[in-house]
């Protein structure tokens, strides 16, 4: 995109953004390259449109031609924006956090479901804070620990914290280590669940850019329930709950698991998509 080629409106740049960004596999190419004006420009989509013959500044092309260039090497457009939306709140994100996903929403909405509303929640492998921020919103008088190994991950979750005001406990530190001698009324977890084999075939978005640590789960893509089912009854209140977000094709591999090791099993939970996306159990002490 060159100024020789005339003068630069939001309605020129935006065909010229839609072809290049599809060139390059990026789909919704025109959405995106709208998102990516009103960054550079501060006005809103209709904004744009009202302003569609307005020559953009120099200044403005300059910043926009560099947001472009990113994505099309096909870094994630919230890495790029530097925010996602999960349950209605506007999280900061970066390269340290996995992008919060709408299909964890399903989580949140069976967590709430059966929380405590006075209990205390774990959430292992916060990242974002996404899970624990959630939860701690819609049950203010609940008490919530988050855990993850990344220093980067929880100031990034901190923030979040901070900005939506919630009280939420960040601890440093790999599974249930940071928590020991603790019991809770609920577990939560998203964890890694693509199997090994399978990362190289993921979108570049995903494979390329977001944390590894955050997607690999290990030959089967099992790893982190094994461990966290056997490990979860040392951490649970009698009839506490644990409730996990799944992969497309594991809801009954971890169910299994859960009923092998004494949970009282729950029924797998569809997403809105209709994939079996969260299950979890009960836990009650011998």
């Amino acid at each position: 995109m060159k100024q020789t080629e005339g003068i630069w409106t939001p309605i020129k740049i935006l065909a010229w953004t839609t072809g290049y960004l599809a060139e390059k596999g990026v789909e919704n190419a025109r959405r995106e390259a709208e998102w990516l004006l009103c960054e550079v420009t501060g006005l809103d989509r209709v904004g744009l449109y009202l302003n569609f013959d307005r020559p953009l500044q120099e200044k403005e092309l300059a910043a926009y031609c560099l947001l472009v260039t990113r994505r099309g090497k096909r870094e994630p457009l919230q890495y790029i924006l530097k925010n996602q939306e999960f349950d209605g709140l506007n999280l900061e994100v970066s390269p340290a956090v996995l992008i919060p996903r709408h299909d964890t929403e399903t989580l949140i909405e069976e967590a709430f479901k059966r929380a405590v509303p006075t209990g205390s929640i774990l959430d292992i492998g916060t990242g974002s804070g996404c899970i624990a921020i959630a939860l701690a919103k819609r049950l203010p008088d609940a008490s919530v620990t988050a855990v993850d190994i990344s220093a980067e991950a929880l100031m990034v979750a901190s923030r979040n914290a901070a900005e939506h005001s919630v009280d939420i406990e960040f601890l440093s530190g790999s599974f249930f280590q940071p928590v020991n001698g603790r019991r809770f009324n609920m577990i939560v977890s998203n964890p890694p669940y693509i199997r090994t084999a399978d990362l190289p075939g993921l979108q570049p978005e995903v494979r390329d850019y977001e944390p590894q640590m955050a997607l690999d789960g290990g030959l089967d893509g099992l790893d982190s329930y094994r461990y966290m089912i056997t490990e979860a009854p040392g951490y649970l209140m009698p009839g506490g709950t644990i409730l996990f977000e799944v992969g497309f094709d594991q809801a009954d591999s971890v169910t299994s698991m859960l009923a092998e090791n004494g949970f009282d099993t729950i029924a797998p939970v569809p997403d809105g998509a209709g994939i079996l996306r969260v299950t979890g159990g009960i836990w009650h002490a011998a």
